[in-house]
């Protein structure tokens, strides 16, 4: 069994430390990979579902 989710805001910030970049950048990719996530990804994540597509 995989280990729990950590959650999106605590992923925000560890993208945002490693990158050296703003929250809102951060964001904004870890939304990116949660779009690309796989069929398979989403089943163990429901929450990646919840992501909503890129909007103008």
């Amino acid at each position: 069994m995989a280990k729990k989710h950590p959650g999106f805001a605590a992923e925000q910030s560890k993208i945002a430390s490693k990158e050296g970049i703003p929250m809102k950048n951060a964001g904004a990719i870890l939304a990116s990979a949660a779009r690309k996530a796989s069929p398979a990804a989403k089943r163990s994540n429901p929450a990646l579902k919840k992501v909503a597509k890129k909007g103008k």
